[in-house]
């Protein structure tokens, strides 16, 4: 019997699944929980420091209880896209937290009604202090919003409209078959998330076939993407309209808890930076034979990369590098890996792609990836429990002080997959084996750095464009293969034009602009990576009190207070671009011919 399961246990937070009796009386506690919050804020007007503290606490109570039933839901979703119940539990979940918004955007306009000296007051003492920084952040956003009664009709059409709209990528994504043709010439049909890993295997004509039909299938499937898009940016550009918000980036920014310079500067340094990257491709495609590297070459594997990888190995290869950056963090992962936390098995049915979700009621995670035995699957794993170890260190905090960005979520993760990379090259006994660990690395750059910032280009251009009515599929087309051949810096023979099609992200609507948090996440991760290999063990502790402030900072105040230094200037950038493309002149030098 295999010490790491392959799938995960849900049972242990609802028994039952979508049947699930248990997980139907926590979902009827929420809905009526609501409504007493409702009577709470109708009550709290007058702005009375107790009735301010009964609205936060149980407020804080219906947030975590959501999460947990949202995170439930989800993974019954994953695992499998036909599960009708979950889906119709989706939309219960959706509709209650619906309300809930409905009845904050309420509670946030007491907040901004109340005169300065007594909001800081209630804020100075008590419960309040402990997320102070999270209730000034939402009176100040109330202020830059509707009216109330306009939020909370525009949370509540978003249901059936909004997420509504978000919710099809599922449907469409059940929906579409591919076709596998085996070396043997018999026919297989698989699902997204299988048909995926093959676009990265070992075999160049395994991949030139698989993304073949990967862009027939998703090109079957664009009419309906297209309009799912369009509706999506349609919804959010009207409501940006009627807050008199004009710029684009004004809402990802906020919930990134970031400013634009910030941004700008990490642009630009990526930008001066893209050359070594470019030198990476360029030495790549030469190794593989051809002049210039197609979209499906770009992860192709090489060296001892190309290997097969028992998922049992991967576990415990994992583990062990995390011991050499903090015990306490290989010890989450061992747990996790042991406990049935991951859903890791390659079969049928499954979702796409791999993401992490908090379960904060049970202070557990669950990691959802399908796993086929590559150095990018290992990589992920560990990515993945680098988002669950965040979580594992916030378990103990206040519901709004868990409330971390995008950015800094993908800086925890992000640093896991470095740690487990770079103690493995390091411990390499071969330069065919280095060299696949190498590669790794630098897929990384190229995620970040080019595939990233072309997915970021596209949704720039996709909404000016959409500003002016609808997008049609073929224009979508043109500004992905546009934005690729931007961020790429012309570095690819194709481009891949239905990505915008394919990808899970563009069809989000918690966080909008899914990308640029990623890169985010990447260089802050290297520059923290940097510190703690020159102070060594001792870091480990400095490394929590970092993630554990991620939920009531800025990146900015952030950066200054655990790094000391400036965000908004382009040195901290500059110095992690650099770190991270160096792995580049020892990649050329292995593959010197």
């Amino acid at each position: 019997m295999s010490t790491y399961p392959l799938t995960w246990n849900l049972d242990v937070i609802y028994e039952g699944g979508s049947s699930s009796p248990a997980f139907a009386a926590e979902l009827q506690g929420i809905e009526q929980d609501v409504v007493k919050l409702d009577q709470l804020v109708a009550a709290g007007e007058g702005g009375q420091p107790e009735q301010l503290t009964a609205i936060a606490e149980l407020m804080q109570s219906i947030l975590l209880r959501i999460r947990e039933s949202d995170s439930f839901v989800s993974c019954l979703l994953a695992q499998n896209m036909k599960d009708a119940k979950a889906a119709a539990l989706s939309d219960r979940v959706k509709t209650a937290s619906a309300k809930f918004d409905g009845v904050l955007t309420r509670f946030d306009s007491i907040l901004r009604s109340m005169d300065d000296s007594a909001f800081e007051a209630w804020l100075s003492s008590g419960a309040a202090a402990q997320v102070a920084f999270n209730l000034r952040e939402r009176r100040e956003l109330a202020k830059e919003k509707l009216a109330p009664e306009q939020e909370a009709l525009i949370g509540d059409l978003a249901v059936n409209g909004y997420h509504g709209w978000g919710e099809m990528y599922n449907t469409i994504v059940s929906r579409a078959k591919f076709t596998d043709k085996g070396t043997d010439g018999t026919e297989k049909t698989l699902s997204a998330g299988q048909m995926f890993n093959r676009l990265s295997d070992g075999d160049r004509a395994v991949r030139e076939t698989a993304f073949a039909e990967w862009e027939r299938v998703w090109g079957e499937q664009a009419d309906l993407c297209s309009d799912t898009l369009n509706r999506l940016a349609g919804f959010r550009l009207g409501v940006y309209e009627n807050r008199g918000w004009e710029e684009i980036l004004k809402e990802p920014l906020h919930i990134n808890r970031m400013s634009e310079a910030t941004l700008n500067a990490m642009w630009d340094a990526i930008t001066e930076g893209k050359p070594e990257v470019v030198r990476y491709l360029e030495r790549k495609a030469k190794l593989l034979g051809v002049e210039k590297l197609e979209w499906h070459d770009v992860t192709a594997p090489l060296g001892a990369d190309a290997r097969t990888i028992p998922y049992e190995e991967a576990c415990e290869f994992i583990v062990e590098q995390f011991r050499s950056f903090s015990p306490d963090m290989a010890d989450f992962a061992d747990m996790a890996l042991k406990e049935g936390w991951i859903e890791a098995e390659d079969r049928p049915g499954k979702r796409p792609g791999g993401f992490c979700t908090s379960l904060p009621l049970s202070g557990q995670t669950r990691i959802f990836m399908t796993y086929s035995g590559t150095m990018d699957n290992v990589s992920t794993l560990a990515h993945e429990l680098g988002h669950g170890y965040h979580q594992h260190v916030m378990n103990d905090m206040p519901a709004l002080s868990q409330e971390y960005a995008m950015n800094v979520a993908e800086t925890a993760s992000t640093l896991a997959e470095l740690i487990v990379t770079d103690s493995a090259m390091k411990a390499a006994k071969s330069d065919e084996e280095k060299l696949g660990l190498l590669e790794t690395k630098l897929q990384n750059a190229v995620a970040f750095f080019l595939n990233i910032h072309a997915r970021f280009i596209f949704e720039k251009a996709f909404y000016a464009k959409r500003k002016q009515g609808m997008v049609t599929a073929e224009e979508l087309n043109e500004l992905m293969e546009e934005a690729q051949r931007e961020a790429y810096a012309g570095s690819l023979g194709s481009t891949h034009p239905h990505f915008w099609a394919s990808k899970l992200h563009f069809y989000l609507t918690d966080v909008p602009f899914y990308n640029f948090p990623y890169t985010f996440g990447y260089l802050f991760s290297t520059g923290i990576y940097a510190r703690a290999q020159q102070e060594g063990p001792s870091f480990a502790e400095k490394y929590v009190a970092l993630l554990r402030d991620t939920g009531s900072m800025t990146v900015e105040e952030l950066a200054k207070k655990h790094l000391g230094v400036n965000l908004e200037e382009p040195d901290f950038w500059r110095e992690a671009v650099q770190l991270a493309v160096s792995d580049v002149k020892l990649f050329l030098e292995l593959t010197e011919q």
